[in-house]
């Protein structure tokens, strides 16, 4: 699976916004939860420019808010724990796994080749497997849920296949 850098900077934004909900609430409720572009784009040294156009793509599939003003920020539209990594990647990227724009069950193959469309059907099932279970809240709190976090003890995912 191949992260492009624009889903790589939309997952750590959405992480620093989590983050700030998660300091909200560790403060007992005080302060509005909003973090300007400017402190996300310097706290994960992502170009404003580019981060502004991931902030509104967000916000377009109802994931992040922003108020304007001097009060105003960005911040996450439902709470971090009900946001996971595979609604970012969806809303930067579109589907999780296609095969030349198409999705695995759309997919028709003859003779030989008939097995692929099942193989990207469970590739995709192994991608939610884990995309759909780590949410940013998750991230926020520094751990990975332990059936993710298991699989990242075996020898062999650190491996450069």
């Amino acid at each position: 699976m191949r992260i492009s850098a624009k889903t790589d900077y939309a997952v750590r934004a959405a992480v620093e916004l989590a983050a700030a909900e998660s300091a909200v609430a560790a403060a007992g409720g005080s302060g509005n939860g909003l973090i300007t572009a400017e402190a996300i784009a310097e706290a994960q040294d992502i170009p404003l420019r580019f981060l502004l156009n991931i902030l509104a793509d967000l916000r377009r599939d109802g994931l992040v808010s922003s108020r304007r003003g001097t009060e105003g920020g960005w911040r996450l539209a439902r709470p971090a724990s009900a946001i996971t990594v595979a609604d970012i990647i969806r809303a930067i990227d579109g589907p999780l796994a296609n095969v030349a724009g198409l999705r695995p069950e759309q997919l028709d193959y003859t003779g030989t080749a008939q097995p692929l469309r099942d193989l990207w059907i469970a590739l995709r099932f192994s991608i939610r497997d884990v995309l759909e279970k780590v949410t940013l809240g998750d991230l926020a709190a520094g751990a990975l849920p332990p059936p993710v976090g298991q699989r990242t003890r075996d020898p062999d995912a650190w491996q450069p296949h």
